[in-house]
Protein backbone atom coordinates (compact mmCIF):
# COMPACT_ATOMS: atom_id res chain seq x y z
CA UNK A 1 0.00 0.00 0.00
CA UNK A 2 1.46 3.67 -0.97
CA UNK A 3 1.87 5.40 1.91
CA UNK A 4 0.24 8.89 2.65
CA UNK A 5 3.72 10.69 3.01
CA UNK A 6 4.66 9.29 -0.22
CA UNK A 7 1.93 10.59 -1.70
CA UNK A 8 2.14 14.15 -0.72
CA UNK A 9 5.72 14.23 -1.91
CA UNK A 10 5.01 12.87 -5.41
CA UNK A 11 1.79 15.65 -5.50
CA UNK A 12 4.98 18.06 -4.43
CA UNK A 13 7.02 16.89 -7.30
CA UNK A 14 3.96 17.48 -9.38
CA UNK A 15 3.20 20.86 -8.68
CA UNK A 16 6.59 21.84 -9.08
CA UNK A 17 7.14 20.41 -12.36
CA UNK A 18 4.26 22.41 -13.47
CA UNK A 19 5.58 25.63 -11.70
CA UNK A 20 9.38 25.40 -13.22
CA UNK A 21 7.66 25.01 -16.97
CA UNK A 22 5.53 27.92 -16.11
CA UNK A 23 8.44 30.11 -15.63
CA UNK A 24 10.47 28.41 -18.68
CA UNK A 25 7.91 29.49 -20.74
CA UNK A 26 7.68 32.71 -19.20
CA UNK A 27 11.50 33.24 -19.59
CA UNK A 28 12.01 31.98 -23.42
CA UNK A 29 8.39 34.18 -24.24
CA UNK A 30 10.24 37.31 -22.82
CA UNK A 31 13.90 36.74 -24.23
CA UNK A 32 12.78 37.94 -28.01
CA UNK A 33 10.52 40.94 -26.71
CA UNK A 34 14.02 41.67 -24.72
CA UNK A 35 16.09 41.65 -26.96
CA UNK A 36 14.04 43.85 -29.07
CA UNK A 37 13.06 46.61 -26.46
CA UNK A 38 9.76 45.29 -26.57
CA UNK A 39 8.31 43.30 -23.25
CA UNK A 40 6.02 40.69 -24.63
CA UNK A 41 3.35 41.07 -21.77
CA UNK A 42 3.75 45.02 -22.42
CA UNK A 43 2.60 44.92 -26.24
CA UNK A 44 0.85 41.08 -26.34
CA UNK A 45 0.44 40.85 -29.99
CA UNK A 46 -3.16 41.78 -31.14
CA UNK A 47 -6.24 39.33 -31.49
CA UNK A 48 -7.05 39.04 -35.36
CA UNK A 49 -10.75 38.20 -34.78
CA UNK A 50 -11.70 40.69 -31.67
CA UNK A 51 -14.21 42.75 -33.44
CA UNK A 52 -15.91 39.66 -34.57
CA UNK A 53 -15.76 38.20 -30.79
CA UNK A 54 -17.29 41.13 -29.43
CA UNK A 55 -20.38 41.17 -31.27
CA UNK A 56 -20.92 37.79 -29.96
CA UNK A 57 -22.20 39.64 -26.59
CA UNK A 58 -24.78 41.26 -29.10
CA UNK A 59 -26.06 38.75 -31.30
CA UNK A 60 -25.06 34.95 -29.79
CA UNK A 61 -23.73 31.87 -31.33
CA UNK A 62 -25.64 31.00 -34.70
CA UNK A 63 -25.44 27.44 -34.33
CA UNK A 64 -25.81 25.37 -37.54
CA UNK A 65 -28.98 23.02 -36.21
CA UNK A 66 -30.25 24.98 -34.10
CA UNK A 67 -32.40 27.97 -33.59
CA UNK A 68 -32.13 31.37 -31.19
CA UNK A 69 -35.44 31.78 -29.89
CA UNK A 70 -34.27 34.68 -27.34
CA UNK A 71 -30.49 36.24 -26.97
CA UNK A 72 -29.72 38.65 -24.52
CA UNK A 73 -26.55 39.70 -22.56
CA UNK A 74 -26.36 38.78 -18.78
CA UNK A 75 -24.09 40.12 -15.96
CA UNK A 76 -22.76 36.68 -14.54
CA UNK A 77 -20.37 37.55 -11.72
CA UNK A 78 -18.17 40.64 -12.70
CA UNK A 79 -18.81 39.43 -16.50
CA UNK A 80 -21.11 40.23 -19.29
CA UNK A 81 -22.17 37.23 -21.41
CA UNK A 82 -24.14 36.75 -24.07
CA UNK A 83 -26.99 34.50 -22.66
CA UNK A 84 -29.18 32.65 -25.79
CA UNK A 85 -32.40 30.19 -25.61
CA UNK A 86 -32.31 27.98 -28.67
CA UNK A 87 -34.60 25.19 -30.22
CA UNK A 88 -32.96 21.95 -32.18
CA UNK A 89 -34.53 22.38 -35.91
CA UNK A 90 -37.18 19.81 -36.42
CA UNK A 91 -37.12 18.68 -33.03
CA UNK A 92 -38.79 19.47 -29.35
CA UNK A 93 -34.90 19.71 -27.47
CA UNK A 94 -33.90 23.21 -26.40
CA UNK A 95 -31.28 24.20 -24.77
CA UNK A 96 -29.20 27.63 -22.99
CA UNK A 97 -26.20 28.46 -23.72
CA UNK A 98 -23.98 31.15 -22.35
CA UNK A 99 -20.77 32.69 -24.15
CA UNK A 100 -18.15 34.70 -22.85
CA UNK A 101 -15.49 36.09 -25.53
CA UNK A 102 -12.76 37.28 -25.41
CA UNK A 103 -12.95 41.14 -24.95
CA UNK A 104 -9.51 42.51 -25.22
CA UNK A 105 -5.37 41.47 -26.13
CA UNK A 106 -4.62 41.22 -22.52
CA UNK A 107 -8.27 39.62 -21.29
CA UNK A 108 -7.24 36.30 -19.55
CA UNK A 109 -9.82 33.55 -18.88
CA UNK A 110 -10.66 33.33 -15.05
CA UNK A 111 -12.32 30.67 -12.80
CA UNK A 112 -16.00 31.84 -14.04
CA UNK A 113 -17.30 28.43 -13.40
CA UNK A 114 -18.09 29.58 -9.67
CA UNK A 115 -19.68 33.08 -11.15
CA UNK A 116 -21.73 30.82 -13.02
CA UNK A 117 -23.48 28.75 -9.87
CA UNK A 118 -23.75 32.39 -7.82
CA UNK A 119 -25.73 33.38 -11.09
CA UNK A 120 -28.05 30.23 -10.97
CA UNK A 121 -28.48 30.60 -7.10
CA UNK A 122 -29.83 34.45 -7.74
CA UNK A 123 -31.58 33.51 -10.52
CA UNK A 124 -33.64 30.38 -9.28
CA UNK A 125 -32.96 30.14 -5.41
CA UNK A 126 -31.37 27.12 -6.04
CA UNK A 127 -28.50 25.56 -7.52
CA UNK A 128 -27.17 22.21 -6.78
CA UNK A 129 -24.74 20.37 -8.75
CA UNK A 130 -23.96 16.66 -8.49
CA UNK A 131 -22.31 13.70 -10.90
CA UNK A 132 -19.31 16.43 -11.94
CA UNK A 133 -16.59 14.83 -13.86
CA UNK A 134 -14.30 15.94 -16.92
CA UNK A 135 -15.13 14.29 -19.88
CA UNK A 136 -13.36 14.47 -23.68
CA UNK A 137 -14.49 14.95 -26.94
CA UNK A 138 -13.22 16.19 -30.47
CA UNK A 139 -14.42 18.80 -32.57
CA UNK A 140 -13.50 18.69 -36.65
CA UNK A 141 -12.41 21.76 -37.88
CA UNK A 142 -14.55 23.56 -40.60
CA UNK A 143 -11.85 24.60 -42.72
CA UNK A 144 -9.55 21.75 -42.62
CA UNK A 145 -11.81 18.65 -42.03
CA UNK A 146 -8.65 16.13 -42.11
CA UNK A 147 -7.48 18.25 -38.20
CA UNK A 148 -9.46 18.15 -35.02
CA UNK A 149 -9.22 19.62 -31.86
CA UNK A 150 -9.74 17.97 -28.89
CA UNK A 151 -11.66 19.46 -25.87
CA UNK A 152 -11.88 18.55 -22.51
CA UNK A 153 -15.40 20.13 -20.39
CA UNK A 154 -16.81 19.79 -17.25
CA UNK A 155 -19.84 17.68 -17.16
CA UNK A 156 -22.42 17.41 -14.69
CA UNK A 157 -26.29 17.84 -13.68
CA UNK A 158 -27.70 21.50 -12.89
CA UNK A 159 -30.81 20.98 -10.66
CA UNK A 160 -33.44 24.17 -9.23
CA UNK A 161 -36.87 24.15 -8.00
CA UNK A 162 -38.04 24.17 -11.63
CA UNK A 163 -35.63 22.63 -13.78
CA UNK A 164 -32.78 20.07 -14.23
CA UNK A 165 -29.31 20.46 -16.72
CA UNK A 166 -27.12 18.34 -18.25
CA UNK A 167 -24.50 20.87 -18.29
CA UNK A 168 -20.97 21.02 -20.21
CA UNK A 169 -18.67 23.90 -19.95
CA UNK A 170 -14.98 24.54 -21.46
CA UNK A 171 -12.86 27.48 -22.32
CA UNK A 172 -12.62 27.06 -26.24
CA UNK A 173 -9.81 28.04 -28.31
CA UNK A 174 -8.71 27.54 -32.08
CA UNK A 175 -6.72 24.26 -31.29
CA UNK A 176 -8.70 22.71 -28.64
CA UNK A 177 -10.45 23.72 -24.81
CA UNK A 178 -10.55 22.96 -21.26
CA UNK A 179 -12.11 23.93 -17.94
CA UNK A 180 -8.58 25.27 -16.71
CA UNK A 181 -7.33 28.40 -17.32
CA UNK A 182 -3.81 26.95 -17.07
CA UNK A 183 -4.04 24.98 -20.06
CA UNK A 184 -5.02 28.03 -22.00
CA UNK A 185 -2.13 30.15 -20.45
CA UNK A 186 0.31 28.03 -21.66
CA UNK A 187 -1.17 27.09 -24.96
CA UNK A 188 -1.30 31.13 -25.56
CA UNK A 189 2.68 31.36 -24.01
CA UNK A 190 3.74 29.49 -27.59
CA UNK A 191 1.70 30.96 -29.89
CA UNK A 192 2.96 34.51 -29.07
CA UNK A 193 6.51 32.76 -29.60
CA UNK A 194 5.49 32.74 -33.18
CA UNK A 195 3.68 36.16 -32.87
CA UNK A 196 0.21 34.65 -32.58
CA UNK A 197 -2.67 34.28 -29.48
CA UNK A 198 -5.33 31.84 -28.48
CA UNK A 199 -8.23 33.88 -28.46
CA UNK A 200 -10.90 32.53 -26.51
CA UNK A 201 -14.79 31.75 -25.73
CA UNK A 202 -16.04 30.34 -22.36
CA UNK A 203 -19.44 28.17 -23.06
CA UNK A 204 -21.65 26.86 -21.16
CA UNK A 205 -24.06 24.82 -21.91
CA UNK A 206 -27.33 23.42 -20.37
CA UNK A 207 -30.02 20.69 -21.54
CA UNK A 208 -33.08 20.12 -20.11
CA UNK A 209 -33.30 16.80 -18.63
CA UNK A 210 -35.46 14.60 -16.05
CA UNK A 211 -35.55 15.92 -13.11
CA UNK A 212 -32.58 14.08 -10.51
CA UNK A 213 -32.15 12.12 -13.90
CA UNK A 214 -29.10 10.43 -14.96
CA UNK A 215 -26.57 12.70 -16.73
CA UNK A 216 -25.37 10.00 -19.13
CA UNK A 217 -28.68 10.07 -20.63
CA UNK A 218 -28.27 13.02 -22.00
CA UNK A 219 -24.63 12.74 -22.74
CA UNK A 220 -24.73 12.34 -26.80
CA UNK A 221 -27.50 15.15 -27.14
CA UNK A 222 -24.78 17.55 -24.84
CA UNK A 223 -22.04 16.09 -26.65
CA UNK A 224 -22.95 16.92 -29.87
CA UNK A 225 -24.18 20.30 -29.83
CA UNK A 226 -20.72 21.01 -27.77
CA UNK A 227 -18.85 19.67 -31.20
CA UNK A 228 -20.58 21.81 -33.00
CA UNK A 229 -20.33 24.82 -30.51
CA UNK A 230 -16.49 24.24 -31.33
CA UNK A 231 -16.21 23.55 -35.01
CA UNK A 232 -18.66 26.90 -35.39
CA UNK A 233 -16.62 29.03 -33.36
CA UNK A 234 -13.49 28.00 -34.84
CA UNK A 235 -14.24 28.74 -38.14
CA UNK A 236 -15.93 31.87 -37.33
CA UNK A 237 -14.38 33.33 -34.18
CA UNK A 238 -11.10 32.05 -32.99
Amino acid sequence: MISLSKLVKERQFSQAIAVLLLLFLLVIGAVPGYLAGKWQWQQPPSITTLKQLKEIRNHGLQVPGWRISEQVEQQVGEHAWSLQLMEKENSSQRALMLLLPQNGPRNQPQVEWTEMEGWGRARWGKWDVAQLRTVNFTAKSPETPNSSANITARFFRASTPESTFAALQWYAWRQGGHPSPLKWFTTDQIAQWHRQRAAWVAVSIFLPMEPLGDIEKSWNEIKSLGETVQATLIKSYL
